[in-house]
């Protein structure tokens, strides 16, 4: 159970709720343990089944003592809520328990074997569908929760927004400016990075994503930026970009691309009829209530 919410918890920040024991003991154990937020799962599993310490320990006798006999409830009616009872009726399977459940192991019970080997695509995506709904209840602003609940063998690559957009910006434009660093960017120098952190908006839309100084991208991490020092300069290189590609560069490439704009402005005709400013309105819009949603969910900003 750890190791399976580690990366939600660690990595995206979603609450499991305030009474859940769940986050707070992932949150002591990466301490404890000295792990870190993207700890491979059977690593976080070997470490804690070979760790000494007693705090630990005793953080994992809470779940031990908690969760196994939870499950084997609806087989021993009488016996609800008595842990020692429902582990000494289930070693025999009677009631065709699904498993028996003792003080160190769990042991399915094999009737039930061939129904969970056939069935376990259902039953994965049943648990996963009412994990989703819990969680979404516990976090109710935070976008894409179903994208959450386990960690991608892979980031997508990002290289379509940059040959297919930025490339073209730059070459029609001219370099531009990073915004954190000033360092000037040109075609081959930089980085595309994620101005709201990948880790809480979970897609890779092109309105959020901005070329800056490759050594700053690998060190701004999660870190949300300023509305204050960096929207401005940020919505500037986005209109910059999106009126380039519009008057200059517009393909079959981009055009795609452009479609990413869609969800805050409905028609991209808008641009050349809107000023500076109510352009901006739109972006501000969009982009302020994710770094306020971002902030409270415990995404820290960067030092401007």
């Amino acid at each position: 159970m750890i190791a399976n919410a580690w990366y939600t918890v660690n990595y995206f920040n979603v609450s499991f709720g305030k009474q859940d024991q769940l986050q707070r003991a992932i949150e002591q154990l990466i301490t404890l343990e000295n792990l870190s937020i993207d700890t491979r799962k059977h690593v976080i599993t070997e470490t804690l089944k070979a760790s000494n310490n007693i705090t630990t320990h005793r953080i994992l006798r809470y779940f031990d003592g908690e969760v196994p006999y939870r499950f084997l409830s609806p087989w021993f009616p009488a016996a609800k809520g008595d842990r020692k009872q429902i582990y000494k009726l289930s070693q025999e399977f009677l009631n065709d328990t699904i498993y028996a459940v003792n003080e160190q192991e769990v042991i399915i019970n094999p009737k039930w074997i061939a129904y969970l080997s056939q069935n376990s695509g259902i039953l994965k995506s049943f648990c996963y569908w009412h994990l989703s709904l819990y969680l979404q209840k516990h976090n109710p602003n935070v976008p894409d929760i179903p994208n959450k609940l386990i960690k991608p063998p892979l980031r997508n690559s990002l290289t379509k927004q940059r040959k297919d957009f930025w490339d073209i910006v730059i070459h029609h434009h001219g370099p531009l400016n990073c915004i954190y660093t000033n360092k000037q960017l040109d075609i081959g120098t930089y980085a595309v990075e994620h101005f709201v952190p990948y880790a809480f908006v979970s897609h890779d839309l092109l309105w959020n994503l901005i070329p800056s100084d490759k050594s700053f991208n690998s060190s701004k991490s999660d870190k949300l930026p300023s509305m204050t020092h960096h929207f401005g300069p940020y919505c500037d290189l986005q209109l910059t970009g999106l009126k380039t590609i519009l008057t200059i560069a517009r393909n079959k490439n981009t055009e795609k691309l452009l479609q990413d704009y869609l969800t805050f402005i409905p028609d991209l005709a808008d641009l050349a009829n809107l000023d500076h400013q109510a352009l901006k309105a739109k972006f501000r819009d969009n982009v302020g209530p994710l770094i306020t949603i971002a902030s409270n969910n415990g995404f820290e900003f960067m030092s401007c």
